[in-house]
């Protein structure tokens, strides 16, 4: 005689409610543990990260970025890790060097304002080796609890002027943003401790320095305001970044321009397949470093 059948266990009401509330959401309960323990770990990350001490050469956040690196911390998806609000910079490298490394190289003169030729030539006074005039825009360096959180500091950072702006992803999950932008500058003015170059020039390139350093500071200004308005817009939509749909601007306009470009390219049945089948991939360089990042 075969054994009667048991009836089946029903799950307990807490495992019951656990997983109507990931449906609710649109997640499988698995997939909800996973999120909330990389939150877990990004929220550890984060309080390591901003206990550290400031090693860097100044000791404290430049006063140009300190509202900017004030907001991204005040918020549970960012954090910042590095920063840099911009500066000009001479530096006197070695003599049989042809590149200048910083770690390498004596700090003749360094500032996060506007210069003057006479502040220059009393550096230039203390050259041995081959000195540089430098001017380095600002840089800033922010971990992301995901890579949805990264693609919106991405795209207002694209949109304020930063277009040199690129997102990394470690094997160990970490998500980082680099706000950077090209409109540096970097002059030999000396070699062997002889300068080179006519004050006049010297005072050429500090106009045009200067003139950069400007429109530097504008743009860490339009990236302020127009961080501000995206977080507030992500508030507003009540929108939990793991299960909204990106289509944030830049990307939207970036797909638009490559589609219309490849289709007035490409007409054969072939190769509109093999357009579908890019224009699946999102629109952004992703590193994966093969060692603990």
């Amino acid at each position: 005689m075969a054994a009667p059948m048991r009836p089946a266990r029903r799950p307990s009401q807490s495992r019951r409610q656990g997983s109507a509330s990931a449906s609710a959401q649109g997640l499988r309960p698995d997939r909800t543990r996973v999120l909330m323990d990389r939150s877990g770990e990004f929220q550890k990350w984060k309080m390591q990260s901003l206990s550290k001490a400031d090693l860097s050469r100044k000791g404290s956040v430049d006063e140009d970025v300190v509202e900017l690196v004030r907001l991204l911390n005040g918020r549970e998806q960012f954090f910042t890790t590095s920063s840099c609000a911009g500066r000009i910079l001479l530096l006197d490298g070695g003599i049989n060097g042809c590149e200048i490394q910083k770690q390498n190289c004596s700090w003749l003169l360094v500032t996060h304002r506007l210069c003057d030729k006479d502040e220059v030539l009393s550096a230039l006074k203390k050259a041995r080796g081959d000195a540089v005039l430098k001017f380095e825009p600002f840089v800033l360096h922010v971990q992301c609890r995901q890579l949805q959180d990264a693609q919106v500091l991405h795209s207002v950072a694209v949109s304020s002027g930063f277009r040199n702006s690129g997102i990394t992803v470690g094997k160990r999950g970490k998500t980082m943003l680099a706000v950077r932008s090209t409109h540096g500058l970097e002059v030999p003015l000396s070699h062997e401790g002889r300068l080179m170059v006519t004050e006049e020039y010297i005072d050429f390139l500090l106009k045009i320095a200067n003139q950069k350093m400007e429109e530097n500071k504008k743009r860490i200004e339009r990236f302020y305001s127009c961080l501000q308005l995206a977080l507030e817009r992500e508030e507003a939509g009540g929108l939990h970044p793991e299960t909204k749909k990106m289509t944030h601007p830049v990307y939207t306009h970036r797909r638009k321009r490559k589609t219309e470009k490849m289709h007035r390219q490409w007409s054969s049945p072939e190769k509109q397949k093999d357009l579908e089948s890019d224009e699946d991939n999102a629109e952004i360089s992703l590193s994966f470093f093969p060692e603990n990042y």
